[in-house]
């Protein structure tokens, strides 16, 4: 019989990731190592907002409800359409949809999460990649112009397949330990997260 972590215990247990996701940007932030410094900058970029790190472990747990190869398909295909947004970004090649393609990220993959609901796979692959530019875009833009770009774009990269895994092994627990509910309730925080973004 499968057990399962009381609902009170494990909703302590997620608590303790939240101080984990906050203090990573704050570590990069005291290593000395600034814009100059391409890799570290771009690692520590995805880490520094709140609402790139939700959208990154939401594509994580909106994967891992699938089954066989797209748990690792809509990661893959994220972070390689994330850098081609980068370059984008870094290109200043304007992209009208990049800021609120970021904000609606949030809503519809925590409303995917809420409903589980399963989307043909060429929808869900259109969705991945409208999301992956929106998010690239933003990386990119924001990188100081004394850096590298493959190295500053290899460490956000990196970043979010991180990001990706987080939310994968968190889904995995929950099935595991805590019941599927949990993913439908970080659903709810994800989407109210990003509808509060939307509020002009």
């Amino acid at each position: 019989m499968k057990k399962t972590v009381p609902p009170l215990k494990f909703f302590w247990l997620l608590l303790l990731i939240i101080p984990i996701l906050i203090a990573s940007p704050l570590a990069f932030a005291h290593t000395g190592d600034g814009p100059h410094n391409g890799w570290l900058h771009g690692f520590a970029h995805p880490l520094s907002g709140l609402d790139h790190m939700l959208a990154m472990i939401a594509v994580g747990l909106w994967a891992a409800q699938a089954h066989g190869r797209i748990v690792w398909l809509f990661p893959l295909i994220f972070v390689v359409v994330m850098g081609l947004g980068g370059l984008f970004g870094a290109i200043t090649l304007p992209l009208a949809f990049a800021e609120h393609g970021i904000m609606l990220s949030l809503v519809m993959l925590g409303a995917l999460l809420v409903w589980r609901k399963h989307l043909p796979l060429s929808v869900s692959l259109l969705l991945i990649g409208l999301f992956a530019l929106s998010h690239g875009y933003a990386h990119g833009s924001e990188m100081p112009p004394s850096i590298s770009l493959p190295s500053y774009a290899g460490g956000f990269m990196l970043a979010t397949m991180l990001l990706h895994l987080c939310g994968i092994g968190l889904a995995l627990l929950c099935k595991k330990f805590a019941g599927t509910r949990w993913i439908r309730f970080s659903g709810i925080i994800i989407a109210g997260y990003g509808g509060f973004l939307l509020i002009p």
